[in-house]
């Protein structure tokens, strides 16, 4: 058994003050016990139209943050930051970049995973409409990474709407499935806690859900509520309260086996043609 810690935060465009609410989160985490802490998207900067300013400091923000797991040993799950290269070291055209999550151990960065699903939706909100294909590149590749605790399946917010990506982590080995995200007030507020537990249910995995939540300059709001749920979709943790806050859960590997055994759904499932 080993305790994980997801986070809520209200990014802003201030990096420095953003490292500072990390570092503080990581220090609660670790006076918790966590082994672990998964922090939301766009947790270091939530500026629009600054995507590719940031990237250009994406190896600098990542030696920061393995700092800090190497300092406090502790594993990272480093939301997302914009990337400006491919996982192979190529440039990405078009000034577009990529959303890129890393998992961090004590001894430095262990996997990316470079966001899937991209947001191009109308929502009822301030903004409207948003298009990420127009700034972002879209990863294509599910990422499964050991630690010490359970292998953690890394996805990223919009992600959480397809089983499938859920369902082949699992198949290939994941116990833990992470959902670094920043919804919109609109939609969080209908689905989020709702993915959550969906994601849980069709791969048997504990998915853990950090979030932004509050407003992000005039326009932008997000629905927060970092969460957490077990293996067989219970939520173990949901965040009420506004701002800057950490929630830390058990995860039982047992407990997982014995949910596993008992609904053995990888074994019955049947491939469909669509």
């Amino acid at each position: 058994m080993t305790l994980l810690s997801v986070v809520q935060m209200n990014s802003q465009n201030d990096i420095e003050a953003n490292f500072i609410d990390v570092e503080r989160m990581i220090q609660q985490s670790k006076a918790e016990g966590a082994s672990c802490i998964t922090f939301p998207e766009n947790f270091i900067c939530f500026a629009a139209g600054k995507q590719r300013e940031t990237a250009e400091k994406f190896e600098f923000f990542q030696q920061r943050l393995e700092s800090l797991a190497h300092r406090y040993d502790i594993w990272i799950v480093a939301g997302t930051l914009p990337c400006p290269f491919r996982p192979d070291g190529s440039p990405i055209p078009d000034g577009r970049v990529r959303t890129t999550s890393l998992c961090i151990s004590p001894e430095g960065t262990e996997a990316r995973y470079d966001k899937i699903h991209l947001f191009d939706v109308q929502v009822g909100d301030g903004v409207g409409g948003y298009q990420e294909s127009k700034h972002f590149e879209p990863g294509d590749t599910p990422v499964v990474v050991k630690t010490p605790f359970g292998n953690i399946g890394l996805m990223v917010c919009y992600d959480l709407r397809f089983p499938e990506l859920a369902l082949t982590l699992r198949h290939q080995g994941a116990h833990i499935l992470t959902a670094p995200a920043a919804f919109t007030h609109t939609t969080g507020q209908k689905h989020w806690q709702l993915l959550l537990q969906a994601r849980a249910l069709d791969s048997q995995c504990q998915v853990l859900g950090a979030a932004q939540q509050g407003w992000h300059g005039e326009k932008r709001q997000t629905w927060g509520h970092a969460g957490v749920t077990n293996s067989d979709g219970k939520v173990l943790s949901i965040v009420e309260e506004s701002g800057l806050q950490l929630t830390t859960v058990l995860f039982d590997r047992e407990e997982q086996q014995k949910i596993r055994t008992s609904m053995p759904l990888m074994q019955h499932r049947r491939r469909l043609e669509y």
